[in-house]
């Protein structure tokens, strides 16, 4: 109840600073490949003012559940609304996700971030600096992006999607074989971000890391949402025996 009640008074904060807020919702989504069922069947409601931690193990459909959220695929049946709408485009320019391995403009650091300030008629060269300051990566303005380390490589990623002032932001697994120094330093920016009225959906496996983030947590097991519930109540008694297994580090397989 203590998260419920935390998320609640979140989501009023973002609303009376007036930041709106883009619920989410998907209904029956189901995603097949040839004859294999993907997804199967998932309802599931996101709400702003929240992180919503996705877990589950190996092929249990957590990317794929975060790429039809996003609308960059198309479910077999079923649908994907926002704010009670089917994903438009428009609608999707108020969403940004960042992927395991960062996808980066064969430019300098600072023309990665202009990149995506042009696209919303922000070219100002005071708010990429802005930006990369944020990120820590004022230093390496003028680097080739592609010479960065690969958690500055991943801050860069995550700064670009957030010049988008994006109302959600899909992360999946962007902290993956990254050093605790990085991964702190990305934590502490979706932090930030969650802070300013970003809704966070967050794909990880590592439990520590959904333990320090996650106001809720969405527990996928062979394509099926086996629990939807405050990550406290998660992790101090998991209702399902897949979610059992997983939290106790014994093998889950799909």
């Amino acid at each position: 109840m203590l998260d419920l009640v935390a998320t609640a008074k979140r989501a009023e904060q973002a609303e009376s600073a007036g930041i709106s807020v883009l619920p989410g919702e998907a209904r029956g989504l189901v995603y097949r490949v040839a004859d294999r069922t993907l997804i199967d069947g998932i309802d599931l409601t996101l709400c702003g003012g929240t992180v919503t931690v996705v877990m589950g193990p190996n092929g249990a459909g957590k990317s794929l559940l975060l790429r039809l959220l996003h609308g960059m695929l198309t479910p077999t049946e079923g649908k994907v609304l926002w704010c009670g709408e089917p994903l438009t485009g428009a609608l999707r320019l108020r969403q940004a996700m960042v992927f395991q391995r960062p996808v980066l403009l064969r430019r300098s650091v600072a023309a990665n971030i202009r990149f995506v300030l042009k696209l919303r008629g922000d070219g100002a060269r005071k708010r990429t600096d802005e930006i990369l300051e944020e990120a820590g990566l004022a230093m390496q303005a003028g680097q080739p992006a592609r010479l960065l380390s690969g958690g500055e490589q991943q801050r860069l990623s995550l700064a670009r999607a957030l010049a988008l002032e994006p109302q959600v932001l899909f992360l999946d697994e962007p902290t993956t074989s990254l050093d605790p120094a990085a991964t702190a330093a990305i934590e502490a920016i979706v932090t930030r971000a969650h802070r300013r009225g970003t809704k966070i959906v967050f794909v990880t496996h590592d439990l520590g890391q959904a333990r320090r983030l996650a106001d809720e947590v969405v527990f996928l097991d062979q394509g099926r949402i086996a629990e939807h519930t405050p990550a406290s109540r998660f992790f101090a008694n998991p209702a399902s025996e897949a979610a059992r297994d997983y939290l106790a580090g014994r093998l889950v397989l799909q």
